[in-house]
């Protein structure tokens, strides 16, 4: 039976070890994330069973990273804060968290009460199928079939809409190009080479980088095909 996946997403070292030492001895597989950025990059790359979230934290606080979560997943959520007001809890279980544990908190209550929202999660029903994909300025609306960069509507033909899906939707997975030729084609229906893939991803390219002669979100995998950046980029306008 594979371990289940918990990601904590902490920026206080000592409480991330403490919590990853407790899961680990319960067989899960933990991954860790000091910060908001770092955690949603994680979440998107290695799709957890749980995540455990502290609020107050650098660059991108708890609850926006929530909000982002249950933009594209239903991933159980336990929030790990010291803010113990009634208003806090309800806020963030609005959000989306499916708990809220207050610190100073008891190790092994928080592993039991992860063991109690896995237990649960397969009776909420099957994961929903994300209907928005969100990169920094790129929104890709799987409902509408429509793409939008920096708030402007760009159009698509099929093929580059079934390539940018595939890749939006794994971040970080490197698609060969015979994967990414069978979005385009059925089996039998055309003789096609690979080089029809990297026109392909040319045009997309010219549509949704801001350079598209030195590409930041679709990268070139030498050898093997294209990738979706996993990295997390400012939107425009933002703070450096």
């Amino acid at each position: 039976m594979t371990a289940q996946t918990v990601l904590i997403i902490e920026d206080d070292p000592n409480t991330a070890n403490l919590v990853r030492l407790y899961l680990e001895r319960e067989a899960f597989r933990v991954l860790t994330a000091g910060d908001g950025n770092s955690g949603l990059a994680l979440a998107r790359q290695h799709a957890p069973d749980l995540v455990i979230l502290d609020l107050m934290l650098p660059h991108l606080d708890g609850w926006e990273v929530c909000r982002r979560l249950r933009q594209h997943s239903d991933v159980p959520v336990i929030m790990l804060t010291a803010r113990a007001e009634e208003i806090d809890r309800v806020a963030g279980l609005t959000l989306g968290a499916d708990d809220y544990v207050v610190k100073p908190f008891s190790p092994r209550e928080l592993v039991a009460r992860v063991k109690a929202v896995l237990r649960r999660a397969p009776l909420m029903g099957p994961p929903r199928t994300p209907s928005l994909l969100i990169h920094g300025d790129v929104r890709l609306d799987l409902e509408k079939r429509s793409l939008s960069v920096s708030g402007r509507r760009v159009s698509l033909t099929p093929h580059e809409y079934a390539l940018l899906e595939a890749l939006m939707s794994s971040p970080g997975r490197t698609y060969t190009r015979d994967e990414l030729l069978e979005r385009l084609y059925r089996r039998g229906e055309a003789v096609v080479v690979d080089r029809v893939v990297d026109v392909h991803m040319g045009k997309l390219r010219q549509k949704i980088e801001k350079d598209p002669a030195n590409p930041r979100l679709i990268l070139t995998v030498r050898g093997i095909g294209y990738r979706f950046t996993d990295d997390t980029f400012p939107a425009a306008g933002s703070a450096p």
